[in-house]
């Protein structure tokens, strides 16, 4: 890795911390799905700092920035747009949805309906949306990051397995730490701080930067143990079902986002456990009798699987 690149990547961070407090990674989680090119759930209670986040990340990437607040009547045209007969062209323009922007915050997403969520399918995946018949490209890079109330909270839509699939890593913030909550308390609003902000990366260096990760090395060691875990995920001993081949590939590039921003130009084991309960937790359903939640029984099945 080369000395700039790894400057850019600690102001990134630098810049991030001083908003988002006491959460060094959570943020590292963010911009690794972000470098790798994956979309973002984070589920937790409101007023924890995720719309905040989503915000920082866009403004000190220097990306054009949308956020859409999903509610019951949200339609697909509201996100992808329309087209409106304009009388003085006689003919009909298509008018952009908030989707065509680099980074989309779909802020509550679980609290639109079925339809309105699998809207965002497409995009999330293709990187494109088909409006009246026509397929047409969205700006590079473009990234999703949704925010998901807990479920048993009233008005919420479970998320399809299917959408959830799309998202690359889901994450939670938590309540901040004591000595983080005072820094809060005693310090200036964070919304005029976000304001102040000023890019640390073009987007132009953030391609740059996405290109490096595909380059981090893989020995066939850490294949071996990838492997390993995704076998586990699919033995029936720990979930219902196992994880797809797109998840595992997903996986690969979020250990190799890790690596990068850890400073090293190859994947450690550390990096794939580090990275795993936030990148495959939400997919899985544990077997009936578990005990534990989705995430701790992924730390339970990584600690049963034996480094090759």
């Amino acid at each position: 890795m080369t000395s700039s690149l790894q400057a850019r990547l600690t102001r990134l961070k630098g810049q991030i911390s001083t908003i988002i407090v006491g959460k060094p990674a959570q943020i590292d989680d963010s911009i690794a799905c972000l470098l790798a090119g994956g979309h973002l759930l984070i589920e937790d209670v409101p007023g924890v700092g995720k719309t905040t986040l989503a915000h920082v990340l866009a403004v000190s990437l220097g990306l054009s920035f949308s956020r859409v607040q999903f509610t019951a009547d949200l339609m697909p045209s509201d996100l992808v747009g329309v087209s409106v007969y304009e009388r003085s062209k006689e003919a009909f323009v298509f008018h952009p949805g908030p989707v065509f922007a680099q980074v989309l915050l779909a802020d509550e997403i679980n609290r639109a309906g079925p339809k309105t969520q699998s809207a965002l399918l497409e995009a999330m995946e293709e990187q494109q949306v088909s409006v009246d018949g026509e397929t047409r490209p969205l700006p590079l890079p473009f990234f999703v990051i949704a925010t998901q109330n807990p479920g048993d909270q009233l008005g919420t839509y479970a998320l399809p397995e299917s959408q959830l699939d799309r998202f690359l890593m889901c994450i939670t913030l938590g309540y901040p730490d004591a000595k983080s909550e005072r820094e809060l308390l005693a310090g200036q609003d964070r919304r005029e701080a976000v304001a102040r902000l000023t890019p640390v990366m073009t987007p132009a260096e953030l391609v740059e930067t996405m290109a490096a990760v595909r380059q981090v090395h893989v020995s066939d060691s850490l294949l071996d143990y990838l492997q390993a875990l995704i076998a586990a995920t699919r033995s029936g001993h720990w979930f219902g079902e196992g994880l797809s081949p797109r998840a595992g590939i997903g996986v690969l590039r979020l250990a190799r986002a890790r690596a990068l921003l850890a400073g090293r130009d190859f994947v450690s084991p550390d990096d794939l456990q580090a990275i795993l309960p936030q990148a495959i937790a939400h997919r899985l359903i544990p077997v009936p009798g578990a005990g534990r939640g989705r995430r701790e029984q992924v730390r339970a099945m990584i600690e049963s699987v034996a480094l090759t």
